[in-house]
């Protein structure tokens, strides 16, 4: 049984942080969060951050998340320097819904329902990843393509798992915390080439503007997707015996 320490300071006991990694790893199929510099270390600050909201219920932490990227939609429909909220509010809303998930493993409250609840969110929150995008000039197809290559890798995941696969499938180049991270810098650069007027037809004309940096980053999202599914089906075929 894992030894719980007290890290609250109220008295509320929690795993340890390599116990809370294990614990995470048991929660998501045996995948290694060391497999990826990147994971690890998004958990661990996750981890860090839940510590003082052990006493919180994680249902209201998700739902936390959730409305906040939604809310990242109406800054980056205002365009501009509101970019830049846009980005920052993408990235408390990732934050977020790494920490409902931390208070719930951290503190023994983990649940199947509740890890079903945290992925649907997860894809919900997506959404309004890709609506943000488009909304702030991304075209609609490339925005759509970036929404559904947030939701296929899971998909495919979960698909493996109905197909009898404990595992998850190799730790990708596009898994949440790269995602989170390519939709926050490009509305949020984007936002800051607008507040140092070198969008539209001011100093760097060429470059398009705001909406360019956004098509652009929303394009290189929608790579890193293709490649990182890729990954993922080459890990799962393996697996699932070819």
């Amino acid at each position: 049984m894992p030894v719980l320490v007290d890290c609250t300071g109220d008295g509320g006991a929690v795993l340890s942080r390599e116990e809370y990694l294990a614990a995470w790893s048991t929660w998501h199929g045996g995948t290694d969060p060391g497999e990826s510099r990147l994971v690890r270390g998004w958990l661990s600050g996750a981890y860090a951050l839940a510590r003082p909201l052990a006493g919180l219920p994680p249902v209201a932490v998700t739902a936390a998340g959730l409305l906040v990227a939604a809310a990242a939609v109406v800054p980056a429909r205002l365009g501009g320097p509101w970019l830049v909220l846009a980005g920052v509010l993408v990235g408390v809303s990732a934050v977020l819904d790494s920490l409902d998930g931390a208070v719930a493993i951290a503190t023994g409250r983990a649940s199947r329902r509740g890890f079903v609840l945290d992925s649907a969110v997860d894809r919900a929150s997506e959404a309004a990843f890709a609506t943000a995008l488009w909304v702030a000039g991304a075209p609609g197809p490339l925005a759509a393509a970036f929404g559904a290559l947030c939701w296929l890798p899971d998909y495919l995941r979960a698909r493996a798992g109905q197909a009898g696969l404990a595992e998850t499938g190799a730790i990708s180049v596009w898994e949440r915390p790269t995602r989170v991270a390519m939709t926050g810098f490009t509305l949020g650069g984007a936002g800051v080439l607008a507040a140092l007027g070198l969008d539209g037809a001011g100093v760097l004309p060429a470059v398009g503007g705001a909406a360019a940096v956004v098509t652009c980053g929303t394009a290189v999202g929608c790579l890193l997707g293709v490649v990182g599914t890729a990954q993922l089906g080459v890990s799962l075929r393996r697996a699932l015996g070819g």
